[in-house]
C-alpha cells in the first residue's frame, strides 16, 4: 500500500518544484509551433546608424538552429515541402528583430509534444 501512495504522489511531489508559469508554457508552445512553420512572422535587419531597413523576410519562417552570434539563419516554408534557406550576418551597426505578425492558438495548459516519425526513421538513400 505505501509503495502505491508514493508511486502516484512521487509525480507530484516532482511537479510542486517546478515553477511553470502559463507565459513560460505559451511561450514554448508558440515556438514549437513557429518551428513547425504554422506562425507567420517577420524578421527585420536594420542599420543602427542610419536607421534604415537593410532587409525584411516575412512568411512562415523560423530561426535556424546554426545561427551564432555574428549570423543568422532563417528558414522559410515557401510551399508544400518547399523551403528556402537564408543566411546574414551581424556587426556592430547592424542588427535584428522578429516580430509575429498574426496571432496564433496555443494552450497555456498543456505542453505540445509533436511526433515526426520521418525523423526517427528517415528517409534512406542508397547508392
Amino acid at each position: 500500500m505505501k509503495k502505491l501512495i508514493l508511486s502516484a504522489l512521487l509525480p507530484l511531489i516532482f511537479l510542486s518544484g517546478c515553477d511553470v508559469n502559463d507565459a513560460d508554457v505559451v511561450s514554448q508552445n508558440l515556438s514549437k509551433d513557429s518551428d513547425n512553420f504554422k506562425v507567420n512572422r517577420r524578421f527585420v535587419f536594420y542599420n543602427g546608424i542610419t536607421g534604415d531597413y537593410v532587409l525584411t523576410i516575412e512568411g512562415l519562417c523560423s530561426k535556424d538552429n546554426s545561427s551564432t552570434s555574428t549570423t543568422l539563419g532563417v528558414i522559410c516554408q515557401t510551399g508544400p515541402g518547399e523551403y528556402k534557406k537564408h543566411m546574414l550576418g551581424l556587426s556592430d551597426n547592424v542588427t535584428w528583430f522578429m516580430e509575429q505578425t498574426e496571432p496564433a492558438k496555443v494552450s497555456k495548459y498543456f505542453y505540445k509534444v509533436t511526433f515526426k516519425p520521418s525523423v526517427i526513421v528517415p528517409d534512406l538513400e542508397i547508392r
